[in-house]
């Protein structure tokens, strides 16, 4: 990805000082939260006017995934009053072994239900405001005027880009992190306090380019590790403890257990933000209306019977978990590297939300198919209404025993 002049350096001189705050502090504190702070008030330089600032703070989460799921937890246990999550996603079984607020009982749930009922159960008295909405440029600015701080647990570059030219827009302090295989990246965007993300990565990655964890993978431990430094950022800019990640981003690679730290300053060439863009059309994730046909379409041409050949891009396992039934599954590393299909029918092409088949259904096509990819996956399919099954509800159908 394109970056703006990394240096490892000291901070710009924009830098807000050590020893400021985002916030005034709540009310004093009542005896039982002495109590149940009591470990960080005694910490140097916290103290009540600390405790009391994060009280009275509302911080507004994007994603209550991998990252989400694990800094929201913190930002509860900490005492942050009000903790916004906007997520429309739900629960599903791939989630768990990194989304580890989220349990088997919780499948099929809301996450921003599930993650308020873990909060609940860490400190009731933390108000979790739950946003059951995607994020996008109708959406963001109205959410955001009700907090004092954004963050951004997002899994795509299209969020990423929203939610700092969003904070920026606001004047409000931006925490992003990422997450993708054994690495990690945390940083603070503050436009007129430090540099933002766009200073630091001024153009996405072209979108054939940018893995996501559904295509790359995630070390579950990553999103503790990354989520729990998101937290620690945010609770320093509340409260002016420390010096915030601003003008510097963290890596963190899992497999060395190593850091390092990179300096970057303000992009004085930059033009001025004065609006929100086209994010998916910016990151070149934006449905291309020749190449593809809406879950809806999909499902209209299934029930009147109209004939293809359906392509599940996935991988085994995914497809064994659920799938689109009639479908045939021939995963797109096969595809990339020159296996093609009968071309007697028109090829419907789908994934788990649609990078895979977009990558699949242009492949194909450059080989004289007529093939098309599912906008959204067989997410959006199972959200029109689509029915999928499992390997096992498939396997049953037939008669068939399913083997070990």
């Amino acid at each position: 990805m394109p970056r703006r002049r990394l240096s490892r350096m000291t901070p710009p001189a924009d830098i807000r000082p050590r020893g400021t705050w985002l916030v005034e502090p709540a009310p004093t504190l009542e005896p039982d939260r002495i109590m149940r702070y009591s470990r960080q008030l005694m910490l140097p330089g916290f103290g009540e006017s600390a405790q009391r600032r994060l009280a009275a703070a509302r911080v507004l989460v994007i994603g209550a995934g991998g990252l989400g799921s694990a800094l929201v937890p913190v930002l509860a246990g900490s005492g942050v009053g009000t903790i916004g999550v906007v997520d429309d996603d739900v629960v599903e079984l791939s989630n768990l072994h990194r989304q580890l607020s989220h349990g088997v009982a919780d499948i099929g749930r809301a996450k921003v239900d599930s993650l308020a009922e873990t909060v609940a159960a860490i400190d009731p008295a933390i108000v979790v405001v739950r946003h059951r909405e995607r994020v996008s440029t109708a959406n963001l600015p109205g959410l955001l005027e009700d907090y004092d701080l954004l963050v951004d647990g997002s899994d795509n570059f299209a969020t990423r880009y929203l939610a700092n030219d969003a904070a920026e827009l606001a004047g409000k302090p931006l925490v992003w992190g990422s997450i993708l295989r054994f690495h990690g990246q945390v940083g603070v965007a503050w436009k007129g306090r430090g540099p933002t993300f766009r200073d630091l990565f001024p153009a996405p990655p072209p979108a054939d380019e940018a893995l996501s964890c559904e295509l790359g993978g995630v070390l579950p431990s990553l999103c503790t590790a990354i989520g729990s430094l998101m937290a620690t950022e945010v609770i320093k800019v509340i409260t002016g403890v420390g010096e915030p990640l601003l003008g510097r981003v963290l890596f963190y690679d899992a497999l060395t257990a190593r850091t390092r730290e990179i300096g970057y300053a303000v992009d004085e060439t930059r033009e001025e933000l004065t609006g929100l863009d086209d994010y998916e059309v910016l990151c070149g994730t934006a449905a291309d209306p020749d190449l593809s046909i809406s879950a809806a379409e999909l499902l209209r041409r299934r029930r009147a019977g109209e004939r293809m050949l359906l392509l599940d891009v996935r991988e085994a396992e995914e497809a064994a978990a659920r799938r689109i039934p009639g479908s045939e599954l021939l995963p797109v590393g096969r595809i990339d590297a020159g296996e093609s299909v009968d071309a007697t029918l028109p090829v419907v092409v789908y994934c788990e939300q649609d990078p895979r088949s977009r990558r699949a259904a242009a492949a194909l096509r450059g080989r004289g198919v007529d093939a098309v990819y599912v906008a959204g996956g067989i997410r959006s399919f199972v959200a029109v209404g689509g029915e999928v099954e499992s390997a096992i509800d498939a396997s049953a159908a037939r008669g068939e025993g399913v083997h070990a």
